[in-house]
């Protein structure tokens, strides 16, 4: 594995899945936050994507889905992603790997999105079933699924308005309430960014710049240990998204659209509004940096208790500090695609540093002026 080597996943890890989930939806941080799942979790983002590998994309197309059509590479972090063009015009996604572990990742992406089908207030890929009527395909060491293509403009592209972001905020909410309900496979497996890791992953803390930032995430990782991590499971679990970034939300006309479910797990719901939250933190002349109005909007759908409120700037400020840590790690680990990784980095260093000068207290008081004063 390189520079993180000591997170290969042993006998133990590789079972996790199975023996430790029937316990978890009672304790999900507690089993999230095991040693083996933790190691696990990090391997799988210590692996390349296939990039390597002979391209079966166009083969695999016309085996399980009967389709033909031109075939493009598209970035991916983990498994080999493709844009397809069918002849009639049609542009798909098709998403393959030839590792064990992301068929667990697939079963969970797949039945996600089918079952978020028929909801409103939000846009979600369609998957396409094999000619033989299946979610996905596992065959002779490849799995893989096909879905459609959201036609949008992502959100890190588009002016971020307070209109735009209260819309974004409103629709995760909606999201949220869809996905509470969905029933989906494999939604306890090792998941890197589950926030049952963040306690462990200062010690990836060597892969981090000199300067500000490093003694920034230190401060924001030590609160979280300290003044979230206990009351965590205090507040409401769920399947959730888990990566509601800018590249993951897309302005459609049919209202917001929300792609690539590969890090959705069981977690806090409130998990979703950090994320998303913390991403949108840009204006410092604004306590939350902007991201009051994606708050107010996801407010608006779903109330936040009032331990949520008080644990949100917390969350969100770990969760930068989170992306940063594994990102520099990752990039260590993958120097000539670390452009590509790192395409968050910057933007959660420039909100960490706006919401570092927020306590508790004052961050609290800040998420509930947020949900009361901004109207759409």
């Amino acid at each position: 594995m390189g520079a993180y080597g000591d997170l290969v996943p042993d006998e133990e890890a590789g079972q996790l899945d199975g023996s430790m989930a029937a316990g978890r939806d009672h304790l999900p941080y507690a089993a999230a936050s095991t040693e083996a799942y933790f190691r696990a979790a990090a391997a799988s983002l210590a692996m390349r994507p296939g990039a390597s590998e002979p391209d079966m994309s166009a083969a695999l197309l016309k085996r399980h889905y009967g389709l033909t059509g031109s075939v493009a590479t598209l970035s991916s972090e983990v498994e080999r992603t493709v844009e397809v063009k069918l002849s009639d015009g049609r542009r798909l996604i098709l998403k393959t790997s030839t590792t064990a572990e992301a068929v667990d990742s697939f079963r969970f992406q797949t039945a996600a999105m089918a079952g978020l089908q028929g909801f409103t207030g939000f846009v979600a890929p369609e998957v396409l079933r094999t000619t033989g009527g299946a979610l996905l395909f596992e065959q002779e060491g490849n799995c893989g699924y096909l879905q459609t293509r959201i036609e949008g403009i992502p959100l890190h592209q588009a002016t971020p308005t307070p209109d735009l972001l209260f819309r974004t905020g409103s629709a995760l909410a909606r999201l949220d309430l869809a996905l509470e309900l969905v029933s989906v496979p494999a939604a306890h497996r090792p998941v890197l960014w589950h926030i049952g890791c963040w306690s462990r992953l200062m010690e990836l803390e060597q892969y981090l710049p000199s300067g500000n930032i490093a003694d920034s995430v230190r401060v924001a990782m030590a609160e979280y240990a300290e003044l979230v991590e206990p009351q965590i499971s205090d507040v409401a679990w769920q399947v959730t998204h888990n990566d509601p970034s800018p590249f993951n939300m897309m302005v459609t006309g049919q209202g917001m659209g929300f792609i690539d479910f590969g890090d959705g797990c069981w977690s806090p719901r409130i998990q979703d509004l950090a994320i998303a939250a913390s991403h949108v933190v840009g204006d410092s002349t604004l306590p939350l940096g902007g991201a009051e109005h994606l708050i107010a909007g996801y407010a608006s759908v779903i109330a936040l208790s009032a331990l949520e409120a008080k644990l949100l700037v917390g969350l969100m400020r770990a969760r930068q500090s989170a992306l940063i840590l594994v990102n520099c790690w990752r990039s260590h680990l993958f120097p000539a695609d670390a452009q590509y990784i790192k395409k968050n980095v910057a933007r959660a260093e420039h909100g960490l540093s706006i919401l570092a000068p927020l306590g508790v207290a004052s961050g609290e008081v800040a998420v509930l002026a947020a949900m009361s004063s901004y109207q759409p």
